[in-house]
């Protein structure tokens, strides 16, 4: 439906919009946090322990931030190199959208869900706000392709390529992945019937290479917490991380326990998939709907035309998540993949069935969502945040006549609704690289903060705070942690520097502490973005201040 030469012109379009990413200041929380803990394992050179700040962390698996630290190994400790893991998991990811695509359709319907994959906006998300769900969704896609392949052609390399990447995953953040992939390969192996490949001895192959996967990261977790049960953990001791990590982790996340509730609210992922997958949003619900309905009027008999790993493990999967206590927007990721070959399968359908009335509606849904991505780039270049440069109008004109070129080119209503959301994609998430982000990061009071300290020349060894609140950016942009201490310490030190809040500065000069020396930034939590901050004219009621002074 689309030629090489277009797909891999696509392909570098959004692997640019990657790039450009790479170079932003990290976010906070999560990715700051993720950074400052990869950084830590670098520079005290111990792999084997997980530390969250001062806090023993037995949370998440460590694969994520081992591959965090070889990348700093090899590149160094910066932003982009921290970035770098994420997005070749990504690609991973995009390339086993392809081969999945393939194997259960078609090489056409492979090439649109890597593109899907690629462009929907919580993917793009997550190779700039890098947590650990890159990785684990990149790993998860390739096992269940590699084992699906398995199901289907029995070759060895297939099942043990597969239960590496289940490995990888399960290091990466426990046993979500294993749900994952399990429910999908049974929901497969349920509707094709080929049990027979599991009665073969590959299988021990297969569970052998598993194990020898997992075995680092069950070892980190033994020599740091069951070795040492004098831990107190969140408020218990006798920690075991190898059963936390076996059986007590989803279950805590289930209930809430340990961790906290944040929402009982079943239909949170139901609204949350409305943007989440965006541009591809519509695509997806109507390609969900007429495969479901399809298996309904087969009553669910085989057919070799049709297959139910995608449709079977979205809605179980979906099922199981909306039950949780804890929810958040990007626990959604791991079911892209199953999503963007759903959604491009049912493009090709509508293709080879001549569907093109409803194609006709697609299309123009794509053009009203490209014209909101028009509307918010002009508002965001010449309101929220402007445009500075004659050479930032000039790429910006470049990008709009780019993008209209292939959107007025004569071509079928099949591969218009390919181009068109694509290209709202990129021109959204290159406009947020290169621009929006850029600014936004502005005020956040630790990275800005650590860009004073270095033209100042501040020794970060002398920088201290006067709270436990967590100041990942600093940290990891001075690339050290700033100091913990208490007002009665503080005072009898001299020359050294203070980070603190407004509140914080009125305790110390409640206590007869005074400073010779006031840098001061803005602090905005740029994660939760509000109007009136956006609002150029209301955004300073919005702002806090971070402060770092000098104590004579």
């Amino acid at each position: 439906m689309i030629s090489t030469a277009r797909y891999w012109f696509y392909i570098a379009l959004i692997v640019l919009v990657y790039i450009i990413g790479m170079f932003v200041t990290l976010f906070e929380n999560d990715s700051a946090q993720f950074a400052v803990m990869a950084m830590r394992m670098v520079q005290e050179n111990d792999f084997l322990n997980l530390f969250k700040g001062p806090e023993e962390y037995l949370d998440k698996p460590h694969m994520h931030y081992w591959l965090a630290a070889l990348s700093y190994k090899i590149f160094g400790i910066h932003d982009w190199a921290y970035r770098i893991p994420g997005i070749l998991s990504t690609l991973l990811g995009a390339y086993s959208c392809y081969g999945l695509g393939k194997l259960l359709y078609n090489k056409d319907v492979g090439r649109f869900a890597s593109l899907i994959f690629m462009t929907a906006q919580t993917m793009v998300l997550a190779n700039i706000d890098v947590r650990t769900d890159a990785v684990l969704t990149g790993f998860t896609i390739f096992s269940i392709w590699q084992l699906a392949t398995y199901i289907e052609k029995g070759t060895l390399k297939s099942i043990a390529l597969g239960a590496f990447g289940a490995g990888m995953a399960f290091s990466t953040k426990g046993q979500i992945a294993l749900v994952v992939i399990g429910i999908s390969i049974l929901c497969h192996l349920i509707y094709t019937r080929k049990w027979r490949q599991l009665l073969n001895w590959k299988v021990l192959v297969a569970i052998l290479v598993f194990g020898l996967t997992i075995a680092p990261m069950l070892y980190a977790y033994y020599h740091q917490f069951d070795l040492h049960p004098e831990k107190v953990i969140r408020g218990k001791d006798n920690r075991s991380g190898i059963f936390f990590i076996f059986w007590e982790q989803s279950f805590e996340r289930m209930s809430g326990e340990g961790i906290g509730k944040n929402s009982s609210d079943f239909f949170f992922f139901f609204h949350t998939f409305l943007w989440v997958f965006l541009p591809w949003t519509v695509l997806a619900l109507l390609g969900y709907w007429m495969k479901v309905k399809a298996f309904w009027k087969a009553k669910f008999a085989y057919r070799p035309n049709m297959e139910f790993l995608t449709v079977g493990g979205i809605s179980i999967l979906f099922l199981l998540i909306s039950f949780a206590q804890f929810k958040l927007p990007h626990y959604m990721n791991i079911l892209i993949p199953l999503y963007a070959v759903l959604s491009a399968a049912f493009l090709y359908v509508l293709h080879q069935q001549q569907k093109l009335k409803m194609a006709k509606i697609i299309l123009g849904i794509q053009y009203f969502i490209l014209g909101l991505v028009v509307v918010f780039a002009l508002l965001v270049s010449f309101y929220v945040f402007k445009l500075e440069h004659w050479y930032s109008y000039l790429l910006l004109l470049m990008a709009l006549g780019l993008a209209a070129y292939f959107i007025l080119k004569k071509e079928t209503t099949y591969t218009k609704i390919v181009t068109v959301a694509i290209f709202s994609s990129v021109l959204l998430n290159g406009l947020m690289n290169a621009h929006f982000y850029p600014k936004l990061l502005e005020y956040q009071g630790g990275s800005t903060m650590a860009e004073k300290v270095k033209v100042e020349n501040i020794p970060v060894d002398d920088i201290y705070k006067i709270s436990e609140r967590h100041t990942w950016a600093l940290d990891f942009y001075n690339r050290k942690p700033v100091q913990i201490t208490s007002i009665p310490e503080i005072a009898k030190k001299k020359d050294v520097w203070v980070y603190a809040t407004d509140k914080e500065l009125e305790q110390l000069q409640k206590n007869g502490i005074a400073w010779d020396k006031q840098f001061t930034v803005d602090q905005f939590r740029i994660t939760r973005l509000q109007i009136k901050f956006l609002n150029p004219n209301t955004r300073e009621d919005k702002l806090n201040k971070m402060h770092l002074v000098h104590l004579d």
